[in-house]
Protein backbone atom coordinates (compact mmCIF):
# COMPACT_ATOMS: atom_id res chain seq x y z
CA UNK A 1 0.00 0.00 0.00
CA UNK A 2 1.39 3.55 -1.27
CA UNK A 3 0.85 6.27 0.61
CA UNK A 4 -2.39 8.41 -1.47
CA UNK A 5 -3.41 10.85 1.26
CA UNK A 6 -1.33 14.54 1.16
CA UNK A 7 -1.21 16.11 4.65
CA UNK A 8 -3.60 18.83 4.82
CA UNK A 9 -6.37 15.90 3.56
CA UNK A 10 -4.68 13.76 6.56
CA UNK A 11 -5.27 16.89 8.93
CA UNK A 12 -8.85 17.56 7.75
CA UNK A 13 -9.51 13.87 8.22
CA UNK A 14 -8.02 13.56 11.88
CA UNK A 15 -10.00 17.20 12.40
CA UNK A 16 -13.46 15.81 11.02
CA UNK A 17 -13.28 12.03 12.71
CA UNK A 18 -12.88 13.33 15.70
CA UNK A 19 -15.81 15.53 15.71
CA UNK A 20 -17.83 13.00 14.80
CA UNK A 21 -16.02 10.71 17.52
CA UNK A 22 -17.25 13.29 19.91
CA UNK A 23 -21.11 12.57 19.28
CA UNK A 24 -20.28 9.58 21.53
CA UNK A 25 -19.27 11.67 24.21
CA UNK A 26 -21.47 15.14 23.94
CA UNK A 27 -24.43 15.66 21.67
CA UNK A 28 -27.10 12.86 20.75
CA UNK A 29 -24.59 10.39 22.82
CA UNK A 30 -24.65 7.38 19.99
CA UNK A 31 -22.39 4.71 19.31
CA UNK A 32 -22.85 6.30 15.50
CA UNK A 33 -20.31 8.74 16.45
CA UNK A 34 -17.92 5.64 16.04
CA UNK A 35 -17.99 6.14 12.50
CA UNK A 36 -15.80 8.81 12.92
CA UNK A 37 -12.64 5.81 13.45
CA UNK A 38 -13.02 5.57 9.68
CA UNK A 39 -11.42 8.99 8.53
CA UNK A 40 -8.98 8.99 11.75
CA UNK A 41 -7.62 6.13 10.91
CA UNK A 42 -7.04 6.03 7.19
CA UNK A 43 -5.18 9.68 8.27
CA UNK A 44 -3.23 7.74 10.27
CA UNK A 45 -2.19 5.10 7.79
CA UNK A 46 -2.12 7.14 4.72
CA UNK A 47 -4.19 5.11 2.76
CA UNK A 48 -8.00 5.41 1.35
CA UNK A 49 -9.31 2.70 -0.43
CA UNK A 50 -11.70 4.59 -2.41
CA UNK A 51 -9.16 7.20 -3.43
CA UNK A 52 -6.93 3.91 -4.06
CA UNK A 53 -10.27 2.26 -6.53
CA UNK A 54 -10.58 6.28 -8.13
CA UNK A 55 -7.18 6.42 -8.96
CA UNK A 56 -6.71 9.81 -6.29
CA UNK A 57 -3.86 10.55 -5.05
CA UNK A 58 -3.82 13.97 -2.96
CA UNK A 59 0.22 13.42 -1.77
CA UNK A 60 2.22 16.00 -3.54
CA UNK A 61 4.14 14.71 -6.36
CA UNK A 62 8.23 15.00 -6.07
CA UNK A 63 10.02 15.36 -9.40
CA UNK A 64 12.95 13.85 -10.11
CA UNK A 65 16.15 16.36 -10.36
CA UNK A 66 16.99 16.86 -13.83
CA UNK A 67 20.49 15.76 -15.43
Amino acid sequence: MTQNIGKIDRLLRIVAGLAILSLTVVGPQTLWGLLGLIPVGTALIGWCPPYAMLGINTCGTKSSPMS
